[in-house]
């Protein structure tokens, strides 16, 4: 999974919604939203990489 998290992050203009949706098509988790946001949260922050969180008013 951590390829696949590579290559999204290699895309900041993804939504989080976005970014969720592509790590679920490309490795086929069944992992809830909230776990997968977590994830994402992480390595974008170990990056420096900001996602904007489409549900709230503040980037992520």
């Amino acid at each position: 999974m951590d390829t696949v998290l590579d290559e999204v992050m290699e895309n900041p203009f993804l939504s989080m919604q976005a970014a969720i949706a592509m790590l679920r098509e490309r490795t086929g988790t069944s992992r809830s939203d909230a776990d997968l946001k977590g994830l994402i949260t992480k390595k974008a922050a170990v990056r420096g990489v900001q996602f904007f969180d489409e549900g709230s008013s503040a980037a992520t």
